[in-house]
């Protein structure tokens, strides 16, 4: 059996088989029909805020739903770049790979965090519990990936260095 797979690695691939294919879809939602892509479930709360609060005119609106699934987007291209660099066992074994999961864990947790004070502030408890536990996935990856630390390469002893030891007196020559 393979023991070369950290668990932050093994919680990140999960964690992309979900956000991958999900936010890509909500993305393309709001590429695609931009205001009928915000008001979609995933993003009622965001939607919800921008028209109650802050009464954006209809082009603001598209462009703050453009800028979201930008945000998205950006989030699911980290996490591919992750799942490339996770195939190659000598990247994954000393933590190559772990740079493209930082930065898709940090954009993707300010994306839920907001999402979720959002939908605090809008009153719409199913898009906070969404959205709380979108963050608490992200966040608890983030907190392994912290802790855990990559495989520390094996040093071998060169002959350049050759071994003291007590075994084996050297005897200085004067001569």
């Amino acid at each position: 059996m393979s023991t070369n797979w950290r668990i932050s690695s093994f919680n990140g691939a999960l964690l992309a088989a979900y956000f991958i294919p999900t936010w890509t879809i909500v993305a393309f939602k709001i590429m695609v029909s931009p205001i009928h892509g915000l008001y979609e479930r995933p993003n009622i709360s965001v939607a919800l805020f921008i028209s109650d609060h802050l009464q954006l005119a209809a082009l603001n609106t598209v462009r703050f739903a453009w800028l979201l699934a930008l945000g998205k987007l950006t989030v699911v291209a980290f996490f591919a770049l992750f799942v490339v660099l996770l195939t190659r066992a000598s990247i994954r074994k000393t933590g190559g790979c772990d740079e493209a999961l930082g930065i898709a864990l940090a954009i993707g947790s300010l994306i839920s965090f907001a999402s979720m004070v959002l939908a605090s502030q809008v009153g719409e408890s199913a898009a906070l519990r969404l959205h709380a536990t979108e963050l608490l996935l992200l966040l608890g990856t983030a907190i392994v990936l912290v802790i855990e630390r990559p495989a520390l390469p094996q040093a071998e002893p060169s002959a350049a260095s050759p071994e003291l030891s007590l075994q084996h007196p050297r005897i200085l020559d004067n001569a």
